[in-house]
């Protein structure tokens, strides 16, 4: 009898679940328009060539940060329970502090080796 209460509807699943690819593919989108503009862009700022470089790679984490959370979006959706929410949330947690860790060192080596070229 426990169990169900925390049942959600299947209705709201879905809605959630199409809720969640919606706002990815605007993301997608978003992150599409955004990478035509470095591309098309002249290297920034102050002619720089290894500043478009590390632009583009601020843009990459930023890309790869926001699905994360859309993938985790996506799995609280189907998740059966509370402590499954709780599972996949520290989960999550983890994993993004250990990818910002990495991705802080790289972009932190891209700027010096952009400044040290300048």
């Amino acid at each position: 009898m426990v169990e169900a209460v925390y049942q959600i509807p299947t209705e709201v699943r879905d809605f959630a679940e199409k809720s969640v690819e919606q706002a990815r593919k605007a993301f997608e989108g978003f992150a599409g328009a955004a990478q035509k503009a470095l591309d098309t862009s002249a290297d920034i700022p102050f002619g720089l060539p290894s500043a478009k470089d590390v632009s583009v790679k601020a843009l990459s984490f930023a890309e790869a940060n926001v699905n994360a959370a859309f993938d985790l979006a996506q799995k609280l959706v189907h998740a059966k329970d509370p402590q499954e929410v709780f599972k996949l949330q520290s989960e999550f947690v983890q994993a993004q502090l250990r990818a910002i860790q990495e991705q802080t060192t790289e972009l932190g080596a891209s700027i010096q080796r952009a400044t040290t070229k300048s």
